[in-house]
């Protein structure tokens, strides 16, 4: 796999996108099979998030997806742990409401956004997250909308409720990667309490070539 920067910083960003896709790739298999086992039930699942479901699933793969965000965005690894407790805040508040293959990558997409205005100084306009995201400009702005009103508009994220995220993504990394693995790529990256400030303060950003996708 190719690396989305340079240095410590990328290889524990590396570590929080997999551990990211993994737990909602998990969701996603959770929610359709119960979608699936109540049959025509499926469809009423999805409502509470229509502004974020595509006519198919993406080509490309949700891994390889946050990847292409980072790469091309620069946003901080934290953004996009903080994009999850969204997507996560938003289907506890409206549980008719159901992460499935056809809104997943919408959904991360539109929490990095928020994530990214919320917490970083700097950040890419909505137009440049679309482009990269392969979606209209348009789409985007009514997806950024939606989010805020299943959210509240609350998009404070404590440095305990952050914590307790990240200990999530731990677990789900202990089976993805051998134990000695975890201690010293996530949870010195994460869970330390003396880094977790440097953490999220993000990457320094770097040049890169930008092309599009359609999702």
């Amino acid at each position: 796999m190719d690396s989305v920067s340079g240095g410590d910083d990328a290889e524990a960003t590396v570590v929080v996108l997999e551990a990211l896709a993994h737990s909602l790739e998990r969701m996603v298999v959770r929610n359709e099979l119960v979608a699936s086992e109540e049959g025509t039930e499926a469809e009423k699942k999805s409502r509470g998030l229509a502004a974020f479901r595509g006519a198919q699933p993406p080509g490309i793969d949700l891994r390889k997806y946050m990847e292409r965000l980072h790469r091309y965005t620069r946003c901080s690894a934290s953004c996009f742990v903080v994009s999850y407790v969204y997507i996560d805040r938003a289907a506890h508040q409206h549980p008719s409401s159901a992460v499935v293959s056809r809104n997943v990558h919408r959904l991360v997409l539109t929490g990095l956004l928020l994530a990214s205005k919320f917490l970083d100084d700097t950040h890419r306009n909505n137009a440049f997250f679309a482009k990269v995201g392969g979606v209209c400009n348009g789409e985007l702005n009514r997806m950024e909308l939606e989010l805020l009103f299943l959210l509240d508009f609350n998009l404070v994220v404590g440095w305990r409720e952050f914590e307790t995220y990240c200990r999530h993504l731990n677990v789900d990394m202990e089976k993805l990667m051998p134990t000695k693995d975890v201690e010293t790529r996530v949870s010195t990256k994460i869970i330390n309490t003396d880094q977790v400030e440097v953490f999220l303060n993000g990457l320094a950003p770097s040049a890169s070539h930008r092309r599009s996708i359609d999702l």
